[in-house]
């Protein structure tokens, strides 16, 4: 909700940049609400400013939204379990019909959330820069102004992160190949059969449940297989989904009232990363389909 109003010039300015400001901080923060939160600041800070002495409207905007965020992801750092709960925040749920065309808005989705995972990778002032340049092709002497740093030095951090975004192997769009091994996992699952979970999983898989009392993240494949009972509870009368682009599963209760979601992230035939929401209150938030 924008408190800003129509009828006021500097507003309708601020405005006409809201969109482009709101893609800065998501792509910074991979969060929805943080990033909305983020350009509402933005725009209190513009108001509190004399309009008339900034000259460059577009860029004194990003310069504040680049701050705010950059402020946001080194509290992060010092808080990390709050990235958790931003990541399991943004899973969408759709039904997984077979494959997708090519063009497929769900797969396009899918290409920019999985850029957000590697780049949740990357330091604070190497995110700023990869996402100011490479992204919104700002100037590397203003993202160091916002860094703090010479426009050499920006450069530098760009590069360096540009380098790790390029060597971390990103999921492509979901293949007949992933969808049978997140069908082998879950038969393994249901069955108990814990060398057969051991043979889908990445020996350095991770799973995060999100349950009513928090976040839970537990490492490794010895671990997770360990505790599949519960992936395959939490998939018992349940279809497959596309979560985030990715495969998926969602169940229900007898009721009809979702009991969890799954978001499965599958790498060369391995399972690197398991995601379960099982919290009522996330679940109701999400916009699922109806039951099978």
């Amino acid at each position: 909700m924008s408190d800003t109003s129509p009828a006021d010039p500097l507003a309708e300015a601020f405005e006409a940049q809201r969109d482009r400001l709101r893609a800065v901080a998501y792509r910074m923060l991979g969060s929805r609400a943080d990033a909305e939160d983020v350009v509402q600041e933005a725009w209190l800070r513009l108001s509190r400013q004399d309009a008339a002495a900034i000259h460059n409207l577009g860029g004194w905007l990003t310069t504040v939204v680049g701050r705010i965020s950059l402020d946001v992801l080194r509290s992060r750092q010092a808080r990390p379990e709050a990235s958790y709960d931003d990541s399991v925040s943004e899973l969408v749920v759709t039904l997984d019909d077979g494959p997708a065309p090519e063009d497929d808005a769900v797969l396009a989705d899918s290409v920019g959330l999985a850029l957000l995972v590697v780049l949740e990778s990357l330091g604070p002032s190497e995110r700023l820069a990869f996402v100011l340049h490479d992204l919104f092709a700002v100037p590397f002497d203003e993202i160091g102004q916002i860094l703090g740093k010479s426009t050499a030095a920006a450069k530098m951090l760009a590069s360096r992160a540009r380098r790790k975004v390029r060597a971390t192997k990103r999921p492509a769009g979901v293949g007949q190949e992933q969808r049978e091994v997140v069908r082998a996992f879950l038969a393994a699952a249901r069955r108990g059969d814990f060398e057969g979970l051991l043979r889908v999983l990445h020996p350095e898989v991770e799973l995060t449940v999100d349950t009513p009392s928090g976040v839970v993240v537990t490492l490794g494949a010895t671990k997770v297989a360990a505790g599949a009972r519960l992936a395959a509870g939490a998939a018992a009368r349940g279809r497959a989904v596309l979560v985030n682009g990715l495969p998926g599963y969602v169940s229900w209760h007898e009721d009809g009232t979702p009991l969890a979601v799954l978001a499965f992230t599958v790498v060369d035939d391995r399972i690197t990363g398991l995601t379960i929401v099982n919290d009522p209150a996330r679940l109701a938030l999400m916009d699922l389909p109806d039951p099978a």
